[in-house]
């Protein structure tokens, strides 16, 4: 089951990275995240049911370094979702100490003779409590056993706690929120992944506790409880992304797919002219016409509009560019919400068919619903707001025009 589990999880870091390299950065901390978890479970696999030595002598310690950027991973990807700049900071140097200082506490092993690591993958096979007797770094003479084998889920669990406080906090703040106005699915998508890395994390490190409680590894790979929870937990992580079928395609929420420079003031707070602090971001103009113009180019050729459940959240999805985004534009440029502006294509295309005389040949109600509109007050209310007059006045209007 976890050999199966692994290759799925390793399947689906390469479907992430490879639909997302380019036009979605920040899924590819995903990817990574998916492909670490996968290879931490194959390497268990491996060491404890495969009773194989070439594959133990293949495996051991020559990956488990990576283990230590996994959490990172998580948390890389949480940030650049909520923040919209998938790349990474000079501060982030100190995420990689970890994994730093076990590789090169690993480098001796890796130059190990062949004959002297087939010589532990042969003990391992015949007693797993043998990697108890093993210290195969310089690390394992300075720390327990204990300690460095918690060490690695003990940092998965706080930096997803850390990743779960980030998201915490855009909830708490109102405009911070904007980020995930319109895409229930993805704060919905975010609550799940961290909730079971959460509870698969927990498992594993209290199964390893217990473990060395016990001072007997054979309980850690027998059946119980943990170890079902613990499989039950990595299978819906593993598959979790298939029931969000757009997070393998890429997640336009916070992305600049337009490549164009903008500014935003995300952790510097700027301030009004009383001093207060101010969160609402700024963007620089040439960045604001340019998401004007995949807006218009939007609209006017693939007409999402005359769809009656277009709404703010699809507008993204079609253009690429963010949810907060659009609102800031909307708000800030247009001077206008998203429903009004929808309403305006729609009122002019419903003007288009007056104009051709369907009136003659439709209802109001009919005219309403192919511009889009759900019903036929909603659509009498737009185009009054709009124009000032009923449609049907508007086609009394127009008529003498037809005659000259």
């Amino acid at each position: 089951m976890l050999l199966t589990l692994s290759l799925i999880g390793i399947l689906l870091s390469i479907l992430l990275i490879y639909f997302n390299s380019r036009k979605y950065p920040e899924t590819i901390y995903l990817g990574i995240f998916f492909l670490l978890i996968s290879l931490y479970g194959f390497h268990q696999y491996a060491l404890l049911y495969s009773k194989s030595v070439m594959l133990i002598s293949i495996l051991y310690m020559h990956i488990t370094y990576l283990s230590y950027i996994t959490g990172p991973a998580i948390y890389w990807y949480v940030r650049s979702v909520l923040t919209g700049h998938p790349g990474l900071k000079k501060s982030d140097i100190w995420h990689f100490v970890p994994m730093i200082i076990f590789f090169i506490s690993a480098v001796p092993h890796f130059f190990l003779p062949w004959q002297d690591k087939v010589e532990i993958a042969t003990g391992i096979v015949k007693d797993p409590n043998y990697l108890k007797m093993v210290k195969p770094t310089f690390l394992y003479e300075i720390f327990s056993l204990k300690v460095i084998y918690l060490s690695r889920p003990v940092l998965i669990l706080a930096y997803t706690l850390w990743s779960a406080g980030l998201l915490i906090k855009v909830f708490s703040n109102r405009v911070k929120s904007r980020v995930l106005y319109g895409q229930r699915f993805m704060v919905l998508w975010l609550i799940s992944l961290l909730s079971l890395i959460i509870l698969l994390v927990t498992c594993h490190t209290v199964l390893l506790y217990k473990t060395f409680l016990t001072h007997d590894l054979v309980w850690f790979y027998t059946l119980n409880i943990l170890q079902i929870v613990s499989i039950i937990g990595l299978f819906a992580l593993l598959t979790l992304p298939f029931l969000f079928p757009a997070v393998l395609y890429g997640i336009p929420v916070c992305q600049n797919i337009l490549n164009l420079p903008y500014r935003e003031a995300e952790h510097p707070l700027r301030h009004n002219n009383n001093g207060n602090h101010n969160n609402i971001p700024h963007f620089k103009p040439d960045y604001l016409l340019a998401v004007g113009g995949k807006i218009e180019k939007c609209m006017s050729e693939a007409q999402p509009y005359l769809k009656h459940d277009f709404n703010l959240a699809q507008l993204s999805f079609m253009t690429s560019v963010p949810v907060h985004h659009l609102n800031y534009y909307f708000r800030e440029v247009k001077k206008e919400n998203f429903r009004d502006y929808r309403n305006k294509w729609r009122i002019s295309y419903a003007k288009k068919l007056l104009l051709e005389g369907k009136a003659s040949e439709l209802t109001m109600e009919t005219i309403g619903l192919f511009s889009g509109f759900t019903n036929r007050n909603t659509f009498l209310n737009a185009f009054k707001r709009v124009e000032g007059i009923a449609p049907s006045n508007f086609v009394m209007k127009k008529r003498p025009e037809k005659g000259d």
